[in-house]
Order: C-alpha cells, then sequence, then structure tokens
C-alpha cells in the first residue's frame, strides 16, 4: 500500500473491503429486509468461534474509494448494513456521510471495541469478552446482541445489559456450530426473563448468503 492510499485509508476515504452483496437480513432486530451487506475488511477482536475469520486480515482486502461503495449500494438498496471484520476499526464518517446525503438507511454491527464515528440509524451491538465495547456506544446502542457459545455468555449478557440504554432491544443468539446444545438453554433463560429475545441465524437456514 503506497503512503497516498494509506493516507486514504486513515481518512476513510478508502476503505478495505472484503465484500459487498444485496441480500435478506438474517439476524436480530431487521431479520428478513432485503439490505445491501458492506463488510469492511480488518479485526483483532478475534472471535474464536467468528465464522469470517478471512475479514480480520485488512491486507487481504484491496482498499476501495469510498464513492465507489456508496454508488454501487445505493445501486441495490436505500438500506445499507455495515459489517465486517469490525468496521469501527476504520473512520465511518465519509461513508456515512455520502449515504445519508443520499438518504439511505445506515446501520452497522459492531463489537463497539473502538470509538465510534460516523452517522448511523440503527447501531446493533454485539459485544465480545475479549475486547469489550467502549463505554460510549452503551447508551448509544439499538439493539444488543449477544451471541451463546457456552453457559458463561448468560451471565456476560445481562452484565452488558445492564449497561445499554433502557431502549435497547436485547437478542441472545446462539452460536452457529454450537447452536443444538444452546437453543434449549436459551429457551428457557427468555421464558424466564422476557425481556430478552431469541435471535437465529436464519440466513443460514434458508441458504441465504
Amino acid at each position: 500500500m503506497t503512503e497516498s492510499v494509506k493516507a486514504l485509508v486513515n481518512k476513510g476515504q478508502m476503505l478495505p473491503l472484503m465484500e459487498a452483496f444485496y441480500t435478506i437480513q438474517g439476524e436480530g432486530f431487521h431479520k428478513g429486509m432485503a439490505s445491501y451487506f458492506v463488510r469492511i475488511g480488518g479485526c483483532d477482536v478475534g472471535c474464536h468461534w467468528c465464522d469470517v475469520k478471512e475479514s480480520w486480515n485488512a491486507k487481504l482486502h484491496p482498499p476501495t474509494d469510498t464513492n465507489k461503495i456508496v454508488q454501487d449500494a445505493l445501486a441495490y438498496s436505500n438500506t445499507v448494513v455495515v459489517t465486517g471484520g469490525e468496521p469501527l476499526t476504520w473512520d465511518m464518517g465519509p461513508i456515512t456521510s455520502e449515504l445519508k446525503k443520499a438518504g439511505a438507511q445506515i446501520h452497522i454491527e459492531t463489537s463497539g471495541a473502538y470509538p465510534i464515528t460516523g452517522t448511523w440509524d440503527w447501531i446493533c451491538l454485539s459485544p465480545k469478552k475479549i475486547k469489550l465495547p467502549q463505554q460510549e456506544i452503551y447508551s448509544l446502542a439499538n439493539e444488543l446482541k449477544v451471541i451463546v457459545f457456552n453457559k458463561d455468555d448468560f451471565k456476560f449478557a445481562q452484565e452488558q445489559a445492564s449497561k445499554v440504554n433502557s431502549d435497547c432491544i436485547l437478542y441472545l443468539q446462539p452460536e452457529w456450530s454450537n447452536r443444538d446444545k444452546m437453543i434449549p438453554l436459551i429457551v428457557d433463560f427468555v421464558m424466564a426473563n422476557p425481556q430478552w429475545k431469541v435471535s437465529l441465524q436464519t440466513h443460514k437456514y434458508l441458504n441465504i448468503p
């Protein structure tokens, strides 16, 4: 990467784009909605059960002009979901500014491990034990989605829920490879704690990318 390209990436005017695609959202509050996904490379959180580990190394994904990402997205949808990797590794100001000018609805899924940048209509906070969220994002999150891999994750979920704002929607989602073990436990937990809801990766059940 040349110094000039690196400078543009640092300013958010170029981003390491892993993939972008139009699909049906499978998880959380907006499941079932047609949306354009922008997956940004780069993540040092490193969840052992991550299903897109190829996104971790930003150097594998070409720096792409932010305006091109925006133009491609708007050709498909006015609802754009920015995910990763960890998108807040980078400055999200330029991409969200351009999307907002075009009247798009912009959502982000983030671990919250980095300071929030950009302007968002919906923030899905999916916290990870190994690199906890920055304090500021708890008051901004619209949706808290905790991935349940083992029983300890229920305690972590309750700890995280105590920090978010009162309007934040609470979701527990079974980790895909361990879903058969965790779903019965999640069902019991939600029935005992009805402030929580169940989220499933419906796109995987439906074989949707």
